[in-house]
């Protein structure tokens, strides 16, 4: 009697299965058990999963495209990681732990050890980002989320035709959002409100920094999400949800690693003027129809006008995350009903937002070089015979500030 397992040529029923498997495709496809087409010198399936063809010896197993030479460590001492193998670094609180390749140590080390130069014009944010990378070595969720931003900086710098997550970025992000969830359903103890307000703060960059598509004319507001596609404004829900925590971690108090940031938050927090359209251009209080009387209450457009009126007198190299949120802090109630009905007052100011931020923050620009032909494109259309509005849209913005000058 044959032994269930032993086969026979009339009895195997394994066989038929292997002849249609690629004998000469790429270690990827093997390694994921799936068919390779075999072609060269990239197969369509490791292009569509962003990972280096490995058909040569060379090339390391399930890569992603963005690990490469087009971003070059100019630190040598960054050169040097140990590989992981022989010495693992790994990320744990205690609960949660995540091993890291050289890759993963790379990546997160230039980006907040290096900090990028279109990360912010506030001279204390290189500071922050360090003991960010020494917080991420006790927190895997700021860890993956830290990890997320790394890649979607290298798909922002490396990837200009697109602005859509990598299969990579979107593991580390959505595994960091599934630690972070796991933690606020514990007990919150002082060590633990640093590492939750970077993770919640990394998280709502990263979901400014996408788009569902890197086309204009296939953006909204051109056109009108459907019912499979991203929330145009998702990301002010994440933001929302990143203030929602403001209270319970107090990234102001002394021994926080945020509380060097203070100026920046009180940016933030300065308050508007209550009433008027006094230091908005002419023009532009025409078109949303400010005047002496005007205020938060009896005119939507009131707070987003002002507070993108005063960012556009800023000097570029001046702008900071906290000056640019303050108009994103104005996105809410019946402003946010206009923006989400496309109406016309309602994208200029968040084009005009666009046109200034999208200068000095990357995350911002990410946005910006979708939306922000998308909103010129559909306000063209639809608004082509408004000379106040082609105004705006045509007008300069000068780098020292002095939109004023341009509208007037």
């Amino acid at each position: 009697m044959l032994n269930p397992s032993e086969t026979t040529p009339g009895n195997d029923t394994r066989k038929p299965k292997s002849l249609r498997r690629s004998r000469y495709g790429c270690r990827n496809c093997k390694l994921r058990k799936i068919k390779c087409d075999e072609v060269r010198p990239r197969c369509k399936q490791c292009f569509s999963f962003g990972v280096t063809c490995n058909y040569l010896l060379n090339i390391p197993d399930l890569q992603p495209v963005s690990a490469d030479s087009r971003w070059q460590i100019k630190n040598p001492a960054l050169c040097q990681l140990p590989p992981s193998l022989d010495t693992p670094v790994y990320t744990t609180d205690g609960s949660d732990t995540f091993h890291m390749t050289t890759r993963h140590q790379e990546y997160v080390f230039r980006y907040l050890g290096q900090a990028p130069p279109s990360i912010s014009n506030d001279p204390n944010t290189k500071k922050l980002n360090l003991s960010l990378l020494e917080l991420c070595f006790v927190s895997p969720s700021l860890m993956h989320a830290s990890l997320a931003l790394a890649l979607a900086y290298d798909r922002y710098r490396n990837d200009f035709t697109t602005s859509q997550r990598r299969s990579e970025e979107y593991h580390h992000w959505t595994r960091s959002a599934a630690l972070l969830k796991k933690r606020l359903n514990q007990p919150i103890e002082t060590k633990d409100k640093d590492p939750i307000w970077g993770t919640a703060a990394t998280l709502a960059l990263l979901s400014f920094s996408f788009t569902d598509t890197n086309l204009p004319d296939r953006s909204w507001p051109v056109q009108v999400p459907s019912e499979n596609s991203v929330d145009p404004l998702d990301w002010l829900r994440m933001d929302n949800a990143k203030m929602s925590l403001w209270h319970i971690v107090n990234p102001l108090r002394p021994e926080s690693i945020f509380s060097i940031m203070k100026d920046t938050y009180a940016q933030l927090a300065s308050p508007l003027p209550k009433s008027g359209a006094k230091g908005i251009p002419g023009p532009l209080a025409s078109i949303c129809g400010l005047g002496e009387h005007s205020t938060a209450g009896n005119n939507p457009y009131f707070s987003a006008a002002h507070a993108v009126s005063q960012l556009l007198e800023i000097e570029d190299s001046r702008v900071t995350v906290g000056h640019t949120q303050r108009f994103t802090k104005c996105i809410g109630g019946a402003f946010e009903s206009l923006l989400r009905g496309r109406d016309p007052v309602a994208l200029l100011l968040l084009y005009l937002w666009y046109s200034k931020a999208a200068r000095s923050i990357w995350w911002i620009e990410s946005r910006a070089r979708v939306e922000r032909p998308a909103i010129r494109l559909y306000l063209q259309r639809t608004c082509g015979a408004d000379d106040k509005i082609q105004k705006c849209l045509l007008a300069d913005l000068p780098a020292c500030g002095g939109f004023f000058l341009a509208l007037e």
